[in-house]
């Protein structure tokens, strides 16, 4: 199993205003700047999924998995061979809110997704989670 982990704690910002911006997952494509669209088939809740289409790539089907409300959710991508797993948390701190993203890819082709797919969403982690909170900052004003 591979896995990538990123986390980093932010000040000013609301756990309930970060969420708002996770849950809007039609919406992703405003802060997430390599995506072409991402949208919601049904809520956003355990058992459903979304369509994400990288900018230049094929559109991708991605499972909702594991959640808790207002603090972490899972999403899972099927690829021939392989899984990936896009892990999101949050948690308040005496620091601050602390966020976290770990990607997770599993199965016999791993290494092929891991270098054509995982390696660049986990590079992109750092970025998008500044870009998610940035949004969060003006959603709380």
């Amino acid at each position: 199993m591979w896995v990538r982990r990123f986390s980093k704690i932010y000040q000013g910002v609301s756990q309930a205003a970060v969420w708002k911006i996770w849950q809007d997952i039609d919406n992703y494509p405003a802060w997430h700047d390599d995506l072409d669209y991402c949208r919601l088939e049904g809520e956003f809740k355990v058992g459903n999924f979304f369509w994400l289409r990288p900018k230049g790539g094929p559109q991708f089907k991605v499972h909702l998995i594991d959640m808790t409300t207002g603090e972490s959710f899972s999403d899972c991508t099927h690829f021939f061979g392989a899984k990936m797993y896009d892990i999101h948390e949050m948690q308040q701190t005496e620091s601050g809110l602390q966020i976290s993203n770990t990607i997770k890819v599993t199965g016999v082709l791993s290494f092929l997704w891991i270098k054509l797919v995982a390696k660049n969403v986990a590079a992109s982690s750092a970025k998008e989670m500044d870009a998610v909170v940035d949004l969060a900052r003006r959603v709380d004003a």
